[in-house]
This record gives C-alpha cells, structure tokens and sequence, in this order.
C-alpha cells in the first residue's frame, strides 16, 4: 500500500518544478521592444532647392529717335503690344518739310543732269565733224558726271528725310507688356535721350535665375564621373517653382545654362532655366524657390534622419541588430539630406537592419525584440 502512493509523491513534486521554473519565466523581463528598417537600394531623384529671381527673356526701353512735340500716345498702359505697333506720334511738320525740300533738290538736280547729258551728247556729235573742240567736249563729259554725283547725293539725303520722317512714329521694338508712359502729350522728347518713354517687357517665356554653391556644383560634376549619380532625363533638367507665398508654380521650366565663372564674393554660379508664363503669374524681379533636378541615384539608401545620431566626435553613427538580436553601433557616412532622411553613402549594406523607433530601449550590446518599422519613403534634396 505504501509502496503505490510513492510515484504518486514524486509526480506532485514534479508538477511542482514545472509550475515553478514556468512562473518564473514569465516573471523575468523581457527584451525591450524597437522598430528597424532593413536597408535597401532603391532609385531616388536628387533635387536641389534654390533662391531665384525672375527676369525678363525680352525687355525694350522705348526711345526718340528724332527731337520733337509728342503729339499723341497710340497705347493704352499696362496692355499688350506688338512689335511694329505705333505707340507715339511726334509732331511730322519739320521732318515732312525736310522730306519734301530733299526731294524738291533732287528732282532739281535730275533736271540738271538730264541737260548735261543732253549736251554731253551733242558735243560727241559735234566733235566728229570738228564743229568744237576737243576741250568743250571733255567739260561737257565732266559735267554729266559732277550732276551724277549730285544725284547720288540727293537720293541719300531723300532717304535720311525719309527716315527721320517715319521716326516720328515711335514703333514698339518688340511684342510684350507696356508699362506706364514716362511723358504725355505736349512733351518735348529728344533723340536718343537717356529717359526712356515706356519699357516693353516679354512675359511668356520668362528667365529664373537661380544661384548655386560653387561647392555644391563641384560634387555634383564628381558624383556624376564617379558613375554614382545618373542624369535625370534626356533633355535639359527639369526645374520646379514655389512662389512667394507658398505656392507651387503649376508648370515646370527646363535648365538653360550655368555660368562659366563663380561670383567672387558670394561663390556661387548662377543658373538659368526658362519657364512658360501664360497667365503672367511670374513676373520680372519676383522672388522664387526652385527645385533643380541634379540627377537619379540608382542604389541610394535612405535613413530617417532620427534613426541618426553623432559621436563625440561629431561622426554620424547608427544602431544595428544582428541576427542574434543584438545591438551594435555603427559609425557610417552621410551625404545630402533629401526631405526628412538622410542618404547613406558608407557604413552600412544591403539587408542590414537600422533601429528607427524605440531608440531610448536600444543599448550597445543588449538584446532587444526587434519589429518592423515603416520604411523610408524618396524625398527631394535640399
């Protein structure tokens, strides 16, 4: 009897342990939990943000030609024109009397030479028989010419009548925006005067000239040798506007050129890119921000910039978890910003996983409970 009540014995006892090692292991901590993120290339479009101003592809300061009494202004302020188009009447009485006295003198001296000529000709007649001499001959030949030249003088100046005539209307130069009329009617304007009457300005297309580090522009040409970036595109660079309040400027403009030469005192290159202007939003002297298309990095890897911290030697530095769940730092290089994260140029490698979230529960060497995270999203450079 006794002898059948001891397995029974032992076998509480064991349930006992088991109750006991499994309480305890519920008791002890857990490791703490952080969310990482597994690096991977992918392609991201590196954009730079600029400060530009706007300037006009086309602008015509309106001026006098020939002295004169504005008569009458042919355009209406702040209205479109076109080149060739009227805008100023100067009083014509002076230049029409010019006009008519220069061809006054040349029908004059046409006459004169139709006589000479005439006369030319009898002599060579007369000479053959010996009726004049050879002498009379030779002034008569001589004179035809003199009237020649005279003519040719006469025409010319017909033609600078003509001119001066047709300056007295003031034509635009070329076809955009006028702006306000500097005289009135009554005004005493002068040729080729300092103040201009009215300025033309083209608005469709329009220039934003923008104005890069020279430093910037170097490890662009660098990274673009080295094969690490791409250019975006074909044609020329695709740029983006934001206006002064904001805004986003609904139409892209495309990269014309960049400077040869860097400005001395602020080291920059200046950029210009061309943008259409149909509705005349952007306007000469306006302030912008572009974004400028630099180029498409095909194997970037992109780190959210709180997943980044700095030693105290100020290098940028990230916790990994290996495959045993344990943390370690990580010193690794970065390079431009593009939004919100940074992008990883050394130091780490592909399916390596970054702590983003919980970074306060992560310590060098501990073990942690690791979660994914949401991944990193392309962004624009700044």
């Amino acid at each position: 009897m006794f002898a059948s009540l001891v397995p029974i014995g032992a076998g509480l006892a064991a349930c006992k342990q088991e109750t006991a090692a499994a309480a305890a292991q519920q008791s002890a901590p857990q490791p703490p939990q952080v969310g990482v993120i597994v690096v991977a290339p992918q392609p991201v479009e590196r954009k730079t943000e600029l400060p530009g101003r706007i300037s006009a592809v086309l602008s015509a300061d309106v001026r006098p030609q020939v002295t004169g009494i504005i008569q009458t202004r042919l355009f209406t302020e702040g209205s479109e024109v076109t080149q060739g188009q009227q805008l100023y009447q100067i009083d014509p009485a002076v230049y029409q009397a010019a006009y008519d006295s220069a061809m006054a003198t040349l029908q004059h001296d046409e006459v004169a030479l139709t006589n000479a000529r005439a006369r030319a000709q009898r002599y060579e007649t007369l000479l053959k028989t010996n009726t004049v001499n050879r002498q009379d001959y030779d002034d008569a030949q001589a004179i035809a010419q003199e009237d020649e030249a005279t003519i040719a003088v006469a025409r010319a100046a017909v033609q600078q009548a003509q001119i001066n005539l047709l300056y007295t209307k003031v034509l635009s130069p070329i076809a955009g925006h006028i702006g306000r009329s500097a005289v009135t009617p009554g005004a005493l304007v002068t040729a080729n005067q300092p103040t201009a009457l009215a300025t033309v300005t083209a608005l469709d297309p329009i220039y934003v000239d923008l104005n890069q580090s020279s430093m910037t522009l170097l490890r662009l040409e660098q990274e673009l040798a080295a094969g690490q970036l791409e250019r975006a595109g074909d044609g020329a660079a695709k740029v983006s506007l934001k206006l002064e309040d904001g805004t986003s400027y609904p139409l892209p403009g495309a990269l014309q050129f960049t400077e040869v030469t860097v400005d001395a005192g602020t080291g920059t290159v200046l950029i210009r890119a061309k943008f259409p202007n149909p509705q005349h939003l952007l306007l000469p002297g306006m302030y912008v921000h572009a974004e400028v298309e630099e180029g498409i990095n095909r194997n970037a890897m992109l780190l959210p910039q709180q997943a980044v911290s700095h030693n105290s030697h100020g290098d940028p530095t990230v916790l990994l978890v290996g495959a045993d769940n344990k943390v370690e730092v990580r010193v690794i290089q970065t390079g431009p910003a593009i939004g919100n994260q940074w992008v990883v140029t050394g130091g780490l490698k592909p399916g390596e996983s970054v702590v983003v979230d919980g970074l306060q529960n992560a310590r060098p060497g501990g073990t942690v409970q690791p979660v994914t995270a949401q991944a990193p999203t392309e962004g624009k450079s700044s």
